[in-house]
């Protein structure tokens, strides 16, 4: 018999923590709650769950300052963290701070699920397994998460910049059409102007320099990602 996922569920919202606590159960984990920092680090000591689902906005201590501390007390367990702070800036200090993975609010249950499960297996394994993220220059792309890390810090990317890194991280040194990169850069976005993907991949350049990759423009083709010689 599978053992049930140990999960400790850090959130201050009582209908929000309830309702994960029962869908999360249904899904065959076993769930501990708590709704405070100070409350999640002692549980997480004291049980040592498999994952851990954690809130940035808590009382008392908030959850990144619950992450630091865990992981400076050695605590290795994979952590989501579960926000409604969507900025780039508050992904980063997250991934900076420990987190394994981020899942903005309001998220769909099956994506939750699926998140944490990936979790589990990359912990059970920690190789990286050559499918599941990619190295080129000093850029790594780690697939499960999505996040972008230059060297070992994530590199602070808009949704837009970020989304036209991974259409072009799909094949790396393959051509991308503007007009697919497009598609995947403003999705259904009818009233933004179809240059706008210039300006992404111009702001993204910027970024790019000193990374050991350039941002290629072929006329007539589109654009690819060329590891430098």
């Amino acid at each position: 018999m599978v053992p049930r996922m140990q999960l400790l569920l850090v959130e201050d919202d009582p209908t929000m923590q309830l309702t994960l606590q029962r869908a999360l159960a249904r899904r065959g984990m076993e769930v501990t709650a708590v709704g405070d920092g100070a409350a999640a680090l002692r549980q997480w000591a004291a049980r040592l769950p498999d994952a851990v689902v954690l809130d940035l906005t808590l009382p008392g201590l908030d959850g990144l300052q619950v992450l630091q501390q865990a992981r400076t007390r050695g605590l290795r367990t994979p952590v989501l963290i579960l926000t409604a702070r969507g900025t780039v800036g508050d992904r980063v200090l997250g991934l900076n701070a420990g987190a394994d993975d981020y899942l903005p609010k309001p998220f769909d249950l099956d994506e939750l699920e699926a998140r944490l499960r990936a979790l589990l297996r990359r912990s059970a394994d920690p190789t990286p397994a050559a499918g599941h993220s990619v190295q080129i220059g000093a850029i790594r792309y780690d697939k499960d998460s999505g996040a972008l890390y230059r060297n070992s810090e994530v590199m602070e990317l808009t949704p837009r910049e970020l989304a036209l890194m991974h259409a072009l991280l799909v094949q790396p040194g393959h051509a991308v059409t503007k007009e697919r990169l497009y598609e995947l850069v403003f999705p259904g976005q009818l009233d933004v102007q179809y240059e706008a993907i210039e300006v992404v991949v111009y702001r993204l350049r910027k970024k790019l320099a000193g990374t050991g990759l350039t941002l290629m423009t072929l006329r007539g083709l589109g654009y690819l990602l060329r590891a430098d010689t």
